[in-house]
């Protein structure tokens, strides 16, 4: 969800004010992903390196997303969509992880869409704690099988599409194991401004595509090829 700082220069406003203006884009993006009967949105919402930001703005995020859990979870909640929270939570106060606990304890038993937020997460700490984790328990040889059940979204399958706004055209440290065959899409939208018809615009992008996984063209089911009538 990049460009939420530049939305907010270009309109002469401080940084804050472009993320609290994000804030109603994840929602809208939230609610357009439940309508369109998606069943796992990721959003990439702090990074491991986003630490080396300027402390005001760090403790705003902060004080962002604490807010955020106690406004939101209830309508989540009402919505059937489960709530959970991917990173290392280390550096977060004791505060908001009781919150974040709690919000993924009151959503556990929703089955409709699932809303993983990535804070504090990077995909190297990510693959990094997953191969810690087999050392731990004894492991003499990591293999894929193995190193993919320890990740952080173990549970999920991986993303069919990466959406990165704000005109970058790189994957930052985002899910680098789970994203190894997914579709990327950028666009040139700040987040701020990327609503339902941008998310569609990519969706559309994405149905265009043909996936082959390493096969060829011919071997693929006939409804999957990208030159099917």
């Amino acid at each position: 969800m990049d460009g939420n700082g530049r939305w907010a220069k270009k309109r002469f406003l401080p940084r804050v004010a472009g993320h609290k203006r994000g804030l109603d884009a994840v929602r809208e993006i939230v609610k357009a992903c439940k309508e369109l009967g998606v069943g796992y949105l990721t959003l990439f919402a702090f990074s491991t390196e986003n630490w080396r930001r300027p402390q005001e703005e760090v403790s705003f995020l902060m004080e962002l997303f604490l807010r955020a859990l106690d406004n939101e979870v209830e309508r989540l909640h009402g919505n059937n969509i489960r709530l959970k929270v991917l990173g290392s939570r280390e550096r977060f106060s004791a505060e908001l992880c009781e919150r974040i606990d709690r919000a993924e304890q009151k959503t556990a038993g929703n089955d409709g869409l699932v809303l993983s937020i990535a804070a504090d997460y990077g995909g190297r700490w990510d693959i990094v704690q997953a191969a810690n984790q087999l050392l731990r328990q004894g492991a003499t040889e990591i293999t894929e099988e193995a190193l993919s059940r320890q990740l952080t979204m173990s549970w999920a399958p991986e993303p069919d599409l990466f959406i990165r706004t704000g005109g970058e055209q790189r994957i930052s440290n985002f899910l680098l194991w789970q994203l190894a065959y997914s579709e990327l899409y950028f666009t040139d939208l700040l987040w701020p401004d990327f609503d339902r018809a941008a998310l569609e615009q990519a969706v559309s992008s994405y149905w265009q595509r043909e996936r082959r996984f390493g096969r060829t063209s011919e071997q693929l089911p006939e409804h999957l090829r990208r030159d099917r009538p």
